[in-house]
């Protein structure tokens, strides 16, 4: 390890770092515009100087690896010089325009000019324009703005993995642009607002709504996928302005997908704020005590082998286990909350989580994917096998449609023919699985949300314990949730009990009239016309597909509206923090749920949220433990049997409309006609 001296201080670190870096660990701050930690080297905007012994001149510490013996100066007159001639430089063309500029309050440049710069400008030449461009729906350029720090070409090229953006020109002529005029096309485009310097590049929805000085900042969890981002929820009075990305290195790092920042206008729009009961075939607006009456009118005398429960894809474990006790209160069995059809079998816990884990992807150096579209599914999973592929030289295979990931794919097959094949050794790439030092497995709800999914989920099982998928200190079974409730509704086991119906059962019952009452918790993803004529409880806060089949609606709160417990796809358990109330007379959901049980007779035992976790710490003592991995016990799941050859359909056909909040959305909405109706190559319809 190089020793160094930095202003003074002996400091030993790691080699082949940067004397940046270097320069960081010694807790002397250096000013940057071009660095960036998770992208490559640029050193083009050369406010990073610092003075070292025997050169003649500063030199760029963003570029120059630290080496034995090295003397670095950070606060001498040469120093400061460099960073005010070089300030001064930056902002010959950069506009005053701070006063409208979104990025004002929160700009590196601003902070930096305040700190390094000089305090009046000595050009008095025109200022140069360049024409802003359109990149789409999300982001609103403001050109004049750029330092041509190319921050947003190395990250589109190297992080999003779609090599869109670039420069032209050379001097002053110098512009960043599409090359050909086009909305940029990644999942993850909005994390160039994030990294942008100034105010070039800037969320298109929130421009020109609130200053950031203006906002409660509340810190939760993302919930649109089962990834669990790490989000920080702005707000204003009742009205959520924005979402944010938080680090967290073992999970998204620093970025967020599209919809979890952009699709937040959807909380305001299309929402339940009143209960509903439906009169003579329409719904009317009614009180609490008048929806929980017509509630228990309906539920006078029905036998609990005629009542079932769904639970949505964005319910949290608090709402679904008022629902499961009081449901098994009224003697039902019939629980659901995989509402793909999903054949998971929940007796294993690690048959049903991504073992590997996020972070641990970048372990990995062989992968089959199954089923899955990770891009859609979870952009942020699709990011680090991206980055895996870079760094690592991963390989990657597909059984089930190959759509553009951003790195290379290997098409093996459509179908579970492949799989058995690869399950029984007779496909070559049964050999490369043994032979990898560290292989995985990524199984998705495509391949399982079918007719024979138990049986390909017990492939999937024999792949990994034939093929050498779990080894010890390493487990490359995985399985890719796109639901955030899912992973706690298996845990929490929010499934048919002893003689109850399954999803499939639930709608062949309801449409022969043998399920009399289904309560919907937020569960808008099934074909809910299949209900038949039984009586509909819908418990949601967007008027979506659950609503309009409802005969009783209970206006219930989003995610940044209440304090909830999820379990992501990994199996972290994680809370999300309310940020805003929810509108109207909407409530939290498990205090509705246990306002209806006092209605109904059968009161559940707490009264409190507190109350309520504890009960749920009981059950489960593993959802006490936040923000932390127990790895799972191997063990048999699945189910064999005989298998459809069809091939694989991945399970996301539009990746801005998965959920009513999405769907509210008039961003995603724009997203969509801009994006999905032009381009089918992600949804693997050509492979």
């Amino acid at each position: 390890m190089p020793k160094l001296t930095i202003d003074g201080q002996a400091i030993e670190v790691p080699g082949g770092i940067t004397v940046l870096q270097a320069c960081e660990m010694a807790g002397v701050e250096i000013p940057r515009f071009c660095y960036h930690e998770r992208l490559s080297v640029a050193g083009n905007c050369r406010m990073c100087l610092v003075e070292m012994e025997k050169s003649p001149k500063p030199i760029a510490s963003c570029a120059m690896p630290v080496a034995e013996g090295m003397v670095i100066k950070t606060d001498t007159p040469m120093v400061a010089k460099a960073r005010r001639g070089v300030m001064e430089f930056l902002l010959i063309n950069h506009p005053l325009d701070c006063p409208i500029c979104d990025q004002g309050g929160e700009c590196d440049l601003q902070d930096q000019a305040v700190a390094y710069g000089f305090d009046r400008s000595r050009f008095h030449e025109n200022k140069r324009a360049v024409p802003d461009k359109d990149f789409g729906p999300l982001i609103k350029t403001s050109m004049t703005r750029c330092i041509h720090c190319t921050r947003c070409i190395r990250f589109s090229a190297e992080i999003a993995g779609v090599e869109e953006l670039g420069a032209t020109g050379r001097g002053e002529h110098l512009e960043i642009g599409t090359y050909v005029q086009k909305a940029i096309s990644s999942e993850l485009s909005g994390n160039l607002i994030d990294i942008c310097p100034v105010g070039a590049l800037l969320s298109k929805p929130y421009a020109f709504s609130a200053r950031p000085w203006e906002l409660v900042k509340t810190e939760s969890i993302d919930v649109l996928d089962a990834v669990g981002s790490a989000i920080r929820v702005d707000s204003r009075g009742r009205e959520v302005m924005r979402v944010l990305p938080r680090l967290n290195d073992e999970i998204n790092e620093e970025w967020i997908a599209d919809k979890t920042r952009f699709a937040c206008d959807g909380l305001k729009r299309q929402r339940l704020d009143r209960p509903y009961v439906r009169v003579d075939g329409k719904l009317q607006p009614a009180s609490w005590p008048e929806a929980f009456d017509a509630i228990a009118s309906r539920l006078h005398g029905v036998a609990g082998n005629r009542i079932a429960a769904i639970a949505g894809d964005l319910a949290d474990l608090e709402s679904m286990l008022a629902l499961k006790e009081l449901a098994t209160g009224l003697g039902s069995a019939n629980l659901e909350c995989r509402q793909d059809g999903a054949a998971i079998d929940a007796t294993t816990r690690a048959g049903y989580i991504f073992n590997t884990t996020i972070q641990g992807i970048e372990r990995a150096d062989l992968c089959l994917l199954i089923g899955t579209n990770p891009r859609w599914e979870a952009p942020l999973i699709n990011a680090r096998l991206r980055k895996r592929f870079v760094t690592g030289g991963l390989r990657v295979a597909a059984v089930g449609g190959t759509p553009d990931l951003t790195f290379p794919v290997e098409a093996l097959g459509g179908g579970p023919d492949t799989l058995r094949e690869i399950a029984e050794g007779r496909h070559p790439f049964a050999e490369r699985l043994k032979a990898a030092k560290n292989p995985m497995l990524i199984l998705g709800q495509g391949a399982i949300a079918r007719t024979d999914g138990a049986a390909v989920l017990a492939l999937a099982r024999q792949i990994a314990d034939s093929c050498g998928l779990i080894r010890e200190g390493w487990n490359g079974f995985n399985m890719l949730h796109s639901a955030a409730a899912r992973v706690g509704g298996l845990d929490l086991g929010f499934l048919p009990g002893a003689g109850g119906r399954d999803l499939k059962a639930i709608l062949e019952a309801a449409e022969q009239g043998a399920i009399d009452v289904v309560y919907l918790l937020g569960a808008d993803e099934f074909p809910v016309s299949r209900l038949g004529k039984a009586f509909a409880i819908y418990q949601g806060h967007h008027g979506d597909a659950g609503a309009h089949r409802a005969d009783v609606i209970l206006p219930g709160a989003a995610y940044t509206e209440k304090n909830g417990t999820y379990v992501n796809t990994e199996g972290r358990v994680q809370q999300a923090k309310r940020a805003i109330f929810p509108p109207g007379e909407a409530r939290e959901d498990w205090a509705i749920l246990r306002a209806l049980s006092e209605r109904l007779g059968k009161p559940l035992p707490y009264d409190s949220l507190e109350q309520l976790r504890k009960r749920l710490f009981e059950l489960k003592p593993h959802f006490a433990v936040l923000d932390d991995l127990q790895p799972a016990a191997w063990g048999a799941f699945g189910k064999a049997g005989a298998t459809d050859a069809a091939p694989f359909r991945l399970p996301i056909e539009n990746y801005y409309m998965t959920d009513p909040i999405s769907r509210a959305s008039e961003t995603m909405a724009a997203c969509s006609a801009a994006f999905v109706a032009t381009d089918a190559r992600k949804t693997g319809t050509h492979g």
